[in-house]
């Protein structure tokens, strides 16, 4: 059985740099809008260009990173983008205990962190991938699957707690130093990491070459576009639910709050779960399933009733959406780095990384806009006939070798 083998003490490290950088991520999730909004009194433009212009730009100037990544060693980038994030955030509460905290520095912030996020992700999925044996992947990747359900579900409340009572910036500050935490726990894993087969200098072809593979894959170009639609119409409705809950039909924010963080623990058991399915049912069984069922929820959430029905209905409703993600995403993120040859990791899944938050920000533009004309319900209710396609995206057949 994969459950409790042990990966080895280098692991044990990036599986403990990764909790911690994952808990702070959560604990610090919302901290900006709420800053933007309490502090320093951002209207609702604002505070939407600042959740959407930050992280586009931020992938955008991450696109040349992918392909430098490739030429470099990737536990000595994950510790620099570690320090990045650190600075960047820790820059936060020095300007507020200033006096000096400006939207434009927000923004600024939120650049610098989306591009890191990116590149710190690139590089940490090409140093998994030598790290642990090819039989391990799945186990490895449960576990961070696993990880950051739980963040996920812990995270918000504490951070909006620590928010109301003791200051503005304290999530930022948690934040900041779990990026630091991480650095160090990433500096300590032992042993050489070998040099990358990659070292010709970079040209503008390298760019696209992660999107080129992603294109030309019969394995990977199904799943990338699945992944591309899916995640753009769950994310793109998340504000017009949150208009549904909150206004239209008049949940408080702490329900809300509970109705996302008690399905997260959903995410902790699929993600556990995996190894053993895969280990009965078969990779691609798995995959395929995962992958269809959870497009099957987002529909419902268009004939959500109000009052403490509504919040049992809602919390269902997310519960299972949530465990078939836990189970798809890391049979996806296992096999992903599979197919891809080693020295062309960090680029493909930065070239991912990017389509995706791209994707989402476009379809939550988008549905925005419908919204205006149709109504919250309405909009998401045509975003819920819309991923019910997504599974015509799923390969049917696993045909594909794996990469070197």
């Amino acid at each position: 059985m994969m459950r409790g083998r042990s990966l080895g003490p280098r692991f044990r490290w990036l599986w403990s740099a990764y909790a911690v950088s994952a808990f702070g991520t959560w604990l610090g999730f919302g901290a900006f809008p709420l800053l933007a909004i309490l502090v320093l009194h951002a209207g609702p433009l604002a505070v939407s260009a600042l959740a959407a212009v930050g992280p586009a730009v931020g992938a955008l100037v991450a696109v040349p990173l992918g392909p430098w990544v490739d030429r470099r060693r990737k536990r000595p980038v994950m510790v620099g983008m570690d320090l990045v994030r650190f600075a960047a955030l820790v820059s936060v509460p020095g300007a507020y205990a200033l006096g000096l905290l400006s939207f434009a520095q927000l923004l600024v912030v939120s650049v610098v962190v989306a591009a890191a996020d990116i590149t710190f992700t690139s590089a940490s999925g090409a140093f998994l991938k030598g790290l642990v044996a090819p039989e391990d992947l799945l186990l490895a990747n449960g576990r961070f699957e696993a990880t950051n359900w739980t963040a996920t579900a812990l995270g918000p409340p504490l951070g909006g707690a620590a928010f109301a009572v003791l200051g503005p910036v304290t999530s930022v500050i948690a934040n900041a130093v779990s990026f630091l935490l991480s650095a160090l726990g990433i500096r300590a894993i032992k042993g050489d990491e070998p040099r990358p087969r990659t070292t010709a200098p970079l040209r503008a072809r390298d760019l696209a070459d992660g999107w080129r593979l992603l294109l030309t894959h019969p394995g990977l170009r199904p799943l990338f576009f699945n992944v591309l639609l899916f995640n753009g119409l769950i994310m793109g409705t998340e504000p017009l639910l949150a208009v549904l809950m909150l206004k239209d039909l008049g949940f408080a924010p702490w329900q809300y709050g509970l109705a996302f963080a008690v399905p997260c623990l959903g995410g902790l058991a699929g993600s556990r779960l995996t190894p053993r399915l895969v280990e009965r049912f078969g990779r691609h069984r798995v995959l395929v399933t995962a992958g269809a069922a959870r497009a099957c929820w987002l529909l419902a959430l268009a004939f959500l009733p109000a009052g403490a029905a509504g919040l049992g209905y809602v919390m269902v409703v997310e519960l299972g959406i949530i465990v078939c993600c836990s189970v798809f995403n890391p049979v996806l993120a296992t096999y992903r780095l599979e197919q891809l040859p080693a020295d062309r990791v960090a680029r493909t899944l930065s070239a991912w990384s990017v389509s995706t938050k791209a994707s989402i920000a476009a379809m939550t533009a988008l549905w925005g806009v419908l919204a205006g004309f149709t109504g919250s319900r309405v909009a998401i209710g045509i975003a819920g006939v819309l991923v019910l396609a997504t599974p015509f995206l799923l390969p049917r057949r696993d045909r594909t070798p794996v990469a070197a």
